[in-house]
């Protein structure tokens, strides 16, 4: 293990995180750059000004970068000139979009906007930093996955497979990439109280049907997937590749 003196310690890297304008993407990006990371936040427009400010705030050194990751020109053209600017250590593909409705309605633009965001973006960021961490002899790359990953949900039909293709491409790149010294793993968040679960929520018996599988008792908080992240991101995880972490409160073990 590298620096094992701090094998926690995350001083001296850089991790781009795509969608850290709010909930489990802000969570993670704060908790890098607690650990002593450099941030570079890639998102919509305007949308990471109150995370960088948080990180700011904490004395870590931040970029916030305008991207529309439903654009894959635009995300490649991106990717490629990022690269070529900053030594990114630490990828986070955490940007998602999810698309609620029976699947007969699903839309071939729908399909298509939340794979673009979901899966795609996610191998096209991976393959432009990944070349350089493997020229370098190291680097992380974090995928944020979902439970939807292991199942098939309810009405998310076009979420649940975009999830299920995180677990295949953390896997398939950690074969490749390990014996460069390039570790990719995937996080998979349980229900975590955030906007993308409003609805859950404000469903009374959706959620006491939630509550009721979760040896934990409670829905879970952004915050929780923090130390998760910095272990996959920091020194610690040098040994661990192609691997889901699952951070749900107990839910999968029901």
């Amino acid at each position: 293990m590298r620096n094992v003196s701090a094998p926690f310690s995350l001083e001296d890297r850089t991790a781009l995180v795509t969608g850290a304008g709010r909930g489990i993407g802000q969570a993670i990006a704060l908790a890098l750059g607690r650990a002593g990371a450099q941030l570079i936040l890639a998102g919509r427009p305007g949308s990471s000004d109150g995370t960088r400010q948080q990180l700011q705030a904490l004395g870590a050194e931040v970029r916030c970068i305008d991207i529309d990751l439903s654009d894959t020109a635009a995300t490649q053209n991106f990717a490629r000139t990022v690269a070529q600017e900053h030594d990114v250590d630490i990828l986070v593909n955490n940007a998602g979009v999810i698309e609620r409705g029976s699947s007969v309605d699903v839309t071939v633009e729908s399909w298509g906007h939340v794979m673009s965001v979901n899966l795609h973006s996610p191998f096209i960021l991976s393959q432009a930093f990944g070349e350089r961490m493997i020229a370098r002899g190291r680097g992380k790359i974090i995928n944020v996955a979902s439970l939807l990953a292991f199942q098939g949900g309810r009405t998310v039909a076009t979420y649940a497979v975009s999830k299920h293709g995180i677990l295949g491409l953390t896997r398939a790149l950690a074969n490749e990439w390990a014996q460069h010294g390039v570790q990719v793993n995937a996080l998979a968040p349980g229900y975590i109280a955030t906007d993308n679960t409003a609805a859950l929520q404000a469903d009374e018996a959706r959620s006491s049907e939630i509550l009721a599988r979760i040896p934990s008792g409670r829905w879970g908080e952004a915050a929780d997937l923090g130390g998760a992240a910095i272990f996959l991101a920091s020194p610690a995880s040098d040994y661990v590749t192609g691997h889901t972490l699952v951070v749900d409160g107990g839910w999968m073990s029901r």
